[in-house]
């Protein structure tokens, strides 16, 4: 029997800001070790026996640089990428998922539907647990992944098990008085957001229970483009398809439910205070990161990004700096940092999308600083890549390489510049920066004029099929 990994990775994480923004989130960070909670998860089911290619199902937005953290696991060409144009929470996401392998396998292929950002330690338990589920699904059932509580947990839904594998009811996150009784019964289990059925029972309980939401992603697929790596939804289709969670367009329905328990060291790293429970502490109980110094500090979590931290005389709390952003608050009252993010949007800051460094297909860029009629920036561009034929209407632009070799576009003219070399690109003339080198180039942006929104470029030719 072969089990097709599905990954979904197309949350935001917006209770971890502020080191996680909408357009580089939780799933792409590096919270844990060296590789990124999405790279985690790759590597995870890759190591499964009987598994196929993993289904990576991203946020248009994000699909660059998630080919690239595929690169850097040697697997950018394995790996599908599945782009959705528009969010439309999970059971639309797993629809669309499932219609794009019908493609090509048979209906009675199990697909192992997992969140992009959990961490789980007992890979011999994981295995385990995807064994069980997988004969669950052959046998028609629609199984979720219950984990085993440590603790009465209020962060996290729950699933209460019938007689044998079945799934009595799904329970909201409760009180603690109400977790504690869950944890006390022995029948109750962290709901973990993972699932495995056939395609061809997902799709009689979707037509079923959810018929307008399997039409409207069956259409997706069918009018879908294929853009080598990527296969990309058709955006008019999943416009009209309605938004809804799997745990309440199906799960919270279906009679053909069930539920794997699995004690798997498991944690959806849902918020700061999740992150300080998995990770690594000093004698203090402290999780440090960066350039941090801390005196009488005890049970806190300080994570530094780009300047000095420090702490004194702090219990129970998290610091954390990012380039543009300091949050400081309770440890619990951790599953509180959305609200800042609600509060960004409505007030129409950059904060709860974008970090100084930006990252393209080609590279990224940072803003060094950020003025009415003038901006800085550093512009890194990896080795054989390019940015787009463009111009602005609204801004001349500076270029000073710092180290690297550039080759220019600028109006009818085509050059190289070295380290120290310079350019000057006014506003209204064709031009484009390109790396020819096999070192990074690195150079210095300064933009002046009476606009500088990134929406100020008219793009002629982009290898990356870009014309936003």
């Amino acid at each position: 029997m072969k089990i097709q990994p599905v990954i979904l990775a197309g949350g935001t994480g917006s209770r971890l800001w502020p080191l996680s923004r909408e357009l580089y989130p939780k799933q792409l960070l590096q919270l844990i070790d060296e590789t990124s909670l999405l790279q985690t998860t790759v590597l995870r089911v890759s190591q499964l026996i009987d598994v196929l290619p993993p289904l990576l199902v991203v946020g248009e937005e994000h699909r660059f640089v998630t080919r690239s953290q595929m690169g850097g696991l040697g697997l950018a060409d394995s790996c599908n990428i599945l782009l959705e144009p528009v969010g439309r929470n999970t059971a639309p996401a797993i629809c669309g998922a499932v219609e794009y392998c019908a493609l090509e396998s048979d209906e009675d292929t199990v697909l192992l539907v997992l969140p992009a950002d959990h961490l789980i330690l007992r890979k011999a338990s994981f295995q385990e647990a995807v064994n069980r589920a997988a004969e669950l699904a052959a046998e028609g059932k629609i199984v979720t992944f219950g984990i085993e509580p440590q603790h009465p947990e209020t962060g996290y839904g729950y699933i209460e098990q019938g007689e044998g594998d079945s799934v009595r009811s799904f329970r909201e996150k409760p009180d603690l008085a109400t977790a504690q009784s869950y944890l006390e019964q022995g029948n109750y289990f962290w709901n973990s957001g993972m699932f495995a059925f056939t395609i061809k029972t997902f799709r009689q309980e979707m037509e079923n229970l959810a018929p307008e939401m399997l039409s409207a992603m069956k259409d997706s697929v069918a009018d879908g483009v294929r853009d080598d790596p990527f296969f990309r939804l058709d955006e008019a289709a999943m416009e009209r398809c309605p938004s809804d969670s799997i745990d309440y367009a199906l799960m919270e329905k279906t009679k053909r439910a069930a539920v794997v328990a699995a004690d798997l060291d498991w944690s959806d790293i849902g918020s700061w205070h999740a992150l300080w429970e998995v990770s690594a502490k000093d004698k203090d109980g402290n999780v440090h990161q960066g350039d941090v110094i801390l005196k009488d500090t005890k049970n806190c979590l300080v994570r530094a990004e780009s300047t000095l931290v420090a702490t004194v005389g702090l219990e129970d709390t998290l610091v954390v700096e990012t380039s543009d952003a300091v949050l400081v608050a309770p440890m619990s009252r951790s599953q509180d940092v959305k609200k800042i993010v609600t509060s960004l949007k409505k007030s129409k800051r950059s904060e709860f999308k974008v970090h100084r460094t930006v990252y393209r297909p080609w590279g990224s860029y940072t803003v060094l600083e950020e003025q009415p009629r003038y901006q800085i920036k550093r512009i890194t561009v990896s080795p054989g890549s390019k940015l787009s034929l463009q111009m602005h209407h609204h801004r001349h632009e500076h270029w000073v390489v710092v180290s690297g070799t550039a080759r220019i576009t600028n109006g009818d003219d085509v050059f190289l510049l070295y380290e120290n070399q310079s350019t000057y690109i006014p506003a209204g003339v064709n031009h484009r920066l390109e790396n020819p080198g096999v070192i990074e180039l690195e150079l210095i942006e300064v933009q002046n004029g009476s606009y500088l929104g990134e929406d100020d470029i008219v793009r002629f030719e982009d290898d990356y099929g870009r014309n936003e």
